[in-house]
């Protein structure tokens, strides 16, 4: 029952963010605030146009006499649209200035925590129960590492998990994010669709990587892990690892309902280099529990020679069973470390890999971060320098698999690394580099 005048009179005190929050109270509202008026004085105050269109008085910005030029046939809603996607570009423009330095040891930005806490950007998961109810799960902790974030999701209201069909991973970002202040999750945003798992049956369809007393993980392609309380086999925590280079720009430029595609990389042809795709590849290897890290490693000149190509992968020897020198030790206990608001624990022998696999221009060819375990192997060890148990650790994907194998060493309490190799898909070498083999 206000008259639009007032109404008009009360939004223009508003900040950018409280007049797009009140455009959705209703289509009244949405109407007046789309008033060119105050946009334009909200961009004015922000970008300062060549020209002066108001004036200062008693400290209180009022309107006095705006330019017709800016307002004539203007369509209602143009300036609004004009400030955020100069918002919009404003932040880009930071965030591409934090993501050029590249680390030389990992191929990829150094500066992505810098760049995700300027883009305002965080992630959401949001359940979808069998009956077409959303429950946004906000409350996240988040753990970097060189090459990947690992987000952990608890709390105490989950939905039950019979009623649950399917589980979405979003990036969100804030539409007008502040450098000053911490977005609001009630502030407008953005959401880009990360990823999107079926829950129906999930003992079932996904992979069982561990247990303690308390909970039981389950891992989801790509990257995800729920775990479930072992009584009552409901969820008491979710957890995702996002690979930088796999999922940043998944996180940013994705819409709610399509996921973001990386564009395909253009093959270099090489004419004069017979075993051009071959060689020349440097691994970065991250292993850790969330929060604490095992084995952090850089290698370089990795190859594979024709007459080692097999059943379509590419074989690239990291670490050889014969080559003692080259072994590696895995510092501290290995578990992934995980809690809920009164509960918290650590599953042994399962840990998070991170995996980033540079071509020969230093550009990401092969990348993922994702929980994978250690399993007891029926072998014995054939090395007279070490005597002990075996665990392998294999993970497998569209691009490409990786085999670990390492030794348990009862007198020091570690694992040792003794062979670790990776098979690249010759159908994926042959799209980068534009060969045949």
């Amino acid at each position: 029952s206000m008259p639009s005048e007032m109404l008009m009179k009360i939004f223009s005190y508003l900040d950018a963010v409280s007049l797009l929050s009140v455009g959705c109270v209703n289509k009244h509202f949405y109407h007046l605030a789309n008033d060119n008026r105050i946009w334009l004085k909200i961009y004015s105050t922000c970008f300062q146009p060549k020209r002066t269109i108001w004036t200062m008085k008693s400290d209180q910005a009022e309107m006095v006499s705006l330019d017709c030029a800016a307002l004539r046939d203007r369509k209602p809603g143009y300036w609004k649209k004009e400030y955020i996607f100069k918002q919009i570009a404003a932040v880009k423009t930071r965030v591409m200035r934090l993501v050029k330095p590249v680390d030389p040891y990992t191929g990829l930005p150094c500066k992505n925590k810098e760049a995700i806490k300027a883009s305002g950007l965080s992630w959401i998961i949001v359940l979808k129960d069998k009956n077409g109810k959303e429950h946004v799960m906000e409350k996240t902790k988040l753990s970097f590492k060189d090459t990947s974030v690992t987000l952990l999701w608890y709390s105490t209201s989950w939905p039950c998990l019979h009623i649950l069909s399917t589980l979405k991973l979003f990036g969100v970002t804030p539409l007008l994010p502040e450098q000053s202040r911490t977005p609001s999750k009630n502030g407008p945003r953005r959401r880009s669709l990360i990823a999107e798992y079926h829950l129906a049956n999930l003992t079932e369809s996904s992979v069982a990587v561990g247990a303690d007393k308390l909970v039981q993980l389950f891992s989801l392609n790509p990257g995800l892990l729920v775990g479930l309380w072992k009584e009552k086999n409901e969820i008491a925590f979710v957890m995702a690892s996002l690979h930088y280079h796999q999922h940043l720009e998944r996180s940013t430029l994705g819409s709610s309902t399509v996921q973001y595609a990386l564009p395909p990389n253009k093959p270099v042809l090489d004419d004069i280099d017979p075993e051009h795709g071959l060689h020349d590849y440097t691994l970065h290897l991250d292993m850790h529990g969330g929060s604490c890290a095992y084995l952090c490693g850089t290698f370089r000149n990795l190859f594979c020679r024709k007459g080692d190509i097999e059943n379509g992968y590419l074989r690239l020897t990291v670490v050889s069973l014969k080559d003692n020198t080259k072994h590696l030790p895995l510092t501290g206990t290995v578990g992934l470390s995980w809690e809920t608001d009164v509960f918290k624990g650590n599953v042994k022998d399962c840990y998070m890999m991170d995996v980033t696999l540079l071509d020969e221009t230093g550009k990401p060819f092969w990348c993922f971060s994702a929980p994978v375990y250690m399993e007891l192997s029926s072998k014995t060890s054939g090395l007279y320098d070490y005597m002990g148990q075996i665990y392998t650790t294999d993970y497998a994907d569209s691009e490409g698999k990786v085999c670990v194998e390492l030794i348990w060493l009862e007198e020091t309490k570690e694992y040792l690394i003794v062979n670790l190799v990776l098979y690249i898909s010759t159908k994926k070498v042959n799209n980068w580099y534009g060969t045949n083999y």
